[in-house]
């Protein structure tokens, strides 16, 4: 296993939408090990291929993630390919959302507050879960990276604007 580089924002690569995995092989296999390492090591509860730089239909995120008990002692992904929200209801603000790929940022999203999601898993089983919660939040905002949306996307105009602008500073600084 190994420990990726995480790309951040404005690297365009992250705002092209990603290509479809048509056969689950020992190398997909391999990259769902990385970033499950890789998230793990930052730390964060949900990690999308494109985020490494791979333009792949390919996320995961911690499976302990929606559990209340969880001390993050326990360490364990669930990978899913090809994800897609195929059905949604209600409206909850995900608080200080923030993101791996988003340095030094956090915002109130509205997201949906319940989603219903199709996938396969590592093994090439089709997957059909509802989410809700911390869970349902992970499921947009990761899949949002498949579809080349990056959270900051989802918020005021002027909020996305003054972000740019500290970054930009930030930048000019170093």
């Amino acid at each position: 296993m190994a420990i990726l580089k995480i790309l951040t924002y404005p690297e365009k690569s992250l705002l092209q939408p990603s290509d479809k995995i048509d056969t689950i092989d020992d190398d997909i296999k391999k990259l769902s090990e990385d970033m499950g390492e890789t998230m793990f090591n930052a730390p964060g509860v949900g990690l999308a291929a494109p985020q490494i730089g791979v333009n792949k239909r390919i996320l995961l995120y911690d499976s302990n993630a929606a559990n209340p008990n969880n001390d993050g002692s326990t360490k364990e992904f669930t990978a899913l390919i090809n994800p897609k929200i195929i059905a949604a209801s209600g409206s909850i603000i995900s608080e200080k959302e923030a993101c791996l790929s988003v340095l030094d940022y956090s915002a109130d999203v509205k997201r949906y507050e319940k989603v219903t999601v199709k996938a396969l898993n590592i093994e090439g089983k089709k997957l059909e879960f509802d989410a809700e919660g911390i869970l349902a939040i992970i499921m947009q905002h990761e899949i949002d990276h498949l579809n080349g949306i990056l959270f900051i996307d989802r918020i005021s105009v002027l909020k996305r604007a003054m972000y740019k602008k500290k970054l930009a500073k930030k930048q000019n600084d170093q």
